[in-house]
């Protein structure tokens, strides 16, 4: 059985432990000034803690990716050549890179460090993948417009190096997402490619002919809406087969923006679908499906993976991601009287809510039974944001990391 690599997003410390934890093999993580994610909450990464995160990673048994795939300009090189020293007591697993002058900075610099080529440099064929190889890239991550069977090919032609491929989360209109339209509309204090998109595609428009001014017109597409420019997000669970069987090493899930409970779910629900696939190839994958309907989406799409991308593969109604489940509490302590457990309440809970509860090794519906405020008396709901005390029917064998969320899925959706 060879191995395959589950890859998830570490958009901060905590989000980095809960990937691992609940069935990452690999994270990738990267600093503001040198990424293309900008996390401003949380426990950020940044150059001061960076050994801190790789280092946490491999404590948990899992690699740590660092992403340096800025498209460069002369001060960012500057910047970047005062920092090598930081980026190599690190120690990451690999550098994922995109510029060229960066790609020759690290070669030079910090050679014993792999690199990985980033999905940026849109690559979409064999002669690009030996183009990388040959000068020293031990893994390229595809683009990803490219089909299953074109990258089956590439894996037929080039089988000494690493492939790795997107296969969840949110897209960009852009190819491989090279986009100006946040640098053009916030006058350049928003680039998308140092990090700081303001996603421009998921705004509404409306059209203005230049010689009427005042009169906007709506733009619609069979009456669902105006956003014309907002993809649905990818969803490959359903293709893993093909996709494992296609020769990919490393499936990659967007996100380092998205929440605690986002990383968590995903990476559980691949986590047990490559599991599972590597056992019986012939595995039905709707479980999976349904399970991923149960985090913050756009609606799924299998983008370019079967060849035929189409305008169904874009969200005409929404710009923001609806979740089929809703995150309830995260569990913040061990239990104390009575059964009763400390929780950070995400959405408000009452008493006789029917709830489901996963952790790294559980997942199990359960009834809330009662609520203590923190000096133990008893309440009667849990608000959004209180720290609280929660006696379930039924509790975590281990709660250190446990999530819980609504049961069921409030918008089914097919793809």
């Amino acid at each position: 059985m060879r191995d395959v690599e589950l890859l998830m997003p570490a958009g901060n410390l905590e989000k980095l432990e809960y990937a691992i934890r609940y069935g990452a093999n690999a994270v990738y993580l990267g600093v503001v000034d040198f990424s293309l994610r900008a996390m401003r909450k949380g426990s950020l990464i940044t150059m001061e803690n960076l050994k801190q995160a790789v280092d946490l990673a491999h404590s948990l048994g899992a690699k740590a990716y660092v992403t340096i795939n800025i498209f460069a300009f002369n001060n960012d090189i500057k910047q970047l050549e005062a920092c090598l020293d930081r980026f190599k007591d690190a120690n990451p697993d690999a550098f994922i890179i995109s510029d060229y002058g960066i790609f020759n900075m690290v070669r030079k610099n910090i050679p014993d460090i792999p690199v990985h080529i980033s999905t940026q440099t849109n690559t979409l064929n064999y002669e690009s993948v030996k183009f990388w190889r040959d000068l020293g890239a031990s893994r390229v991550i595809l683009a990803r417009e490219l089909a299953i069977s074109d990258i089956a090919e590439i894996r037929q032609q080039v089988p000494d190096i690493e492939l790795e491929s997107f296969v969840h989360g949110a897209q960009c209109v852009s190819f491989s997402g090279r986009c100006l339209l946040s640098d053009y509309f916030s006058k350049g204090e928003r680039k998308a490619n140092h990090g700081n998109c303001s996603q421009p595609c998921r705004w509404s428009y409306k059209l203005v002919e230049e010689t009427r001014p005042n009169e906007y017109l709506e733009i619609n597409q069979d009456d669902r809406g105006s956003h014309i420019l907002s993809p649905k997000d990818l969803c490959l669970v359903k293709q893993l087969p093909q996709m494992i069987d296609a020769g990919i090493d490393s499936f990659k899930v967007e996100g380092r923006t998205k929440s605690l409970y986002y990383v968590s779910a995903v990476a559980k629900t691949y986590r047990q679908a490559i599991d599972e696939v590597l056992e019986n190839p012939y595995a039905d994958m709707e479980k999976y499906f349904l399970e991923l309907q149960k985090v913050g989406n756009r609606g799924y799409t299998t983008g370019f993976a079967l060849g035929d991308n189409n305008g169904d593969s874009y969200s005409y109604d929404i710009s923001k991601g609806l979740a089929g489940a809703d995150f309830l509490c995260e569990f913040k302590g061990e239990k104390i009287f009575d059964d009763y457990y400390l929780v950070k309440i995400k959405n408000k809970m009452l008493i006789n809510d029917e709830v489901e509860i996963i952790t790294p090794k559980e997942q199990f519906k359960a009834t809330v039974l009662g609520f203590k405020n923190l000096d133990g008396e008893d309440v009667e709901l849990g608000n959004t944001n209180d720290d609280i005390y929660i006696k379930f029917s039924q509790s975590p064998q281990d709660c250190k990391y446990a999530l819980v969320r609504t049961i069921g899925i409030k918008t089914p959706m097919n793809v």
